[in-house]
């Protein structure tokens, strides 16, 4: 591996762990984490800190979505040791024996010959 997907994997890796922080404190179909940090304090209001846990949530999906992509491309090896394609066609075509041809048939003598 090289250093660019290496990295590009850690990325991925924080930005899930931030994924998940941020999901847990969004307001559910009950009282979230998000409700502790505006109990007493609604001079954001509770509408506003969702909304911006909303765009963060889908900011973090957007940027490991991107980042998956690039790590892919990036691990690419230009060697062919390491095409998987070549490898099963050429171990295919050597494996594969020949089938034996079927011996013809010789038409067994009818009554009307003798």
């Amino acid at each position: 591996m090289n250093a660019v997907f290496t990295i590009l994997t850690v990325l991925i890796i924080l930005a899930s762990l931030l994924l998940i922080g941020v999901v847990l404190l969004q307001n559910g179909k009950g009282e979230g984490l998000a409700s502790n940090f505006v109990a007493g304090n609604q001079t954001f209001g509770v509408r506003q800190t969702a909304d911006i846990l909303e765009k963060i949530t889908w900011g973090l999906v957007v940027f490991i979505l991107l980042v998956s992509i690039i790590a892919s491309f990036s691990s690419r090896s230009k060697s062919s040791e390491m095409d998987i394609t070549n490898q099963l066609e050429n171990t295919e075509a050597a494996a594969q024996p020949e089938f034996p041809t079927a011996p013809i048939e010789q038409a067994a003598p009818t009554a009307e010959a003798e």
